[in-house]
């Protein structure tokens, strides 16, 4: 499995987010400066996650984003699914037709790389990240 920009973008977005939880919505120029990230990619993964279902959006000068749930709540799973497609490293797992000549041999493989890849990433929430990054933290954040 490889991560996309997308999706490495994305949930930094979301961890951003995950550290203002319950404080109100976050400009994307906020978000973008902090994690940095260009602006106008943001944007387009920001509306990908509102339409996903994980944050919400308020336009207007006090508006920006904010996340739906608690990051608790919030598994890297569902994330990278939602932002990159499906987590299977071949695309005869999420079709159920390994039965070509030569993929029956590594049809166990594979699906073994999906069921570890899965059960890590659904072992990851929000919260977990937003928590390591802080333990990481060079500096001090600052809000203002």
């Amino acid at each position: 499995m490889r991560v996309s920009t997308k999706g490495d973008y994305g949930v930094r977005a979301l961890i951003e987010l995950s550290h203002h939880f319950g404080q109100g919505p976050l400009q994307s120029a906020e978000i973008a400066g902090r994690q940095g990230i260009p602006e106008p990619y943001l944007d387009q993964i920001l509306t990908s996650l509102r339409r996903a279902g994980f944050i919400r959006s308020v336009r207007g000068p006090q508006g920006g984003h904010a996340l739906l749930r608690h990051p608790s709540e919030v598994r890297l799973s569902d994330v990278i699914e939602a932002l990159e497609g499906s987590l299977s490293p071949v695309a005869c797992l999420d079709s159920m037709d390994c039965s070509r000549p030569g993929a029956l041999a590594q049809h166990e493989v594979w699906e073994r790389v999906h069921r570890a890849t899965q059960e890590i990433l659904e072992g990851v929430t929000l919260e977990d990240l937003a928590n390591r990054e802080r333990q990481l933290a060079v500096g001090p954040r600052y809000a203002i």
